[in-house]
């Protein structure tokens, strides 16, 4: 089996690096919140009580935020949702890749994002192991699927 081609772009990976971490210091130096997406989606969904008005104001523009730019996105540069060796996309797989991300999300006590980009920033030691164990299990999941012949194909 041949080995997938990987493309080295590194400006467009800059680029969304950056606009990645000026949001979530402009979220956090305009609502002093931090932009965990799984945190942020859970308090969406909490009782009536526990998140304010405002706060679930914040939080949908948040998302709706991500959700417009993937859009945008979408229409200017296309390709850049091309996949190199993409399985078949059917709401079955999506439904529980996101189960799984969810549940992992909780379980981890936050997500990549929450860890990654906000936690490490505020050098949090548990935010460092997280990130160490979402990295950990990001290389695994690739060599399994890329490299392995006869698995997950």
């Amino acid at each position: 089996m041949p080995v997938a081609t990987v493309n080295f772009t590194p400006v467009p990976a800059l680029a969304g690096g950056l606009l990645i971490g000026i949001a979530a210091a402009a979220l956090l130096f305009l609502n002093g919140r931090l932009a965990g997406i799984s945190g942020i989606v859970a308090g969406l969904f909490e009782p009536a009580g526990e998140t304010s008005a405002e706060g679930r104001s914040v939080r949908g523009t948040f998302v709706a935020g991500l959700i417009a730019g993937g859009a945008v996105l979408l229409v200017a540069w296309p390709a850049a949702f091309e996949a190199i060796d993409p399985a078949p996309a059917t709401v079955l797989r999506f439904a529980l890749a996101g189960l799984i991300v969810g549940f992992g999300s909780r379980l981890g006590g936050g997500c990549t994002s929450g860890h990654g980009v906000c936690g490490l920033s505020r050098r949090s030691v548990r935010s460092l192991a997280a990130t160490l164990t979402f990295m950990a299990a990001a290389i695994a999941v690739v060599l399994v699927r890329l490299h392995l012949p006869g698995w997950v194909r």
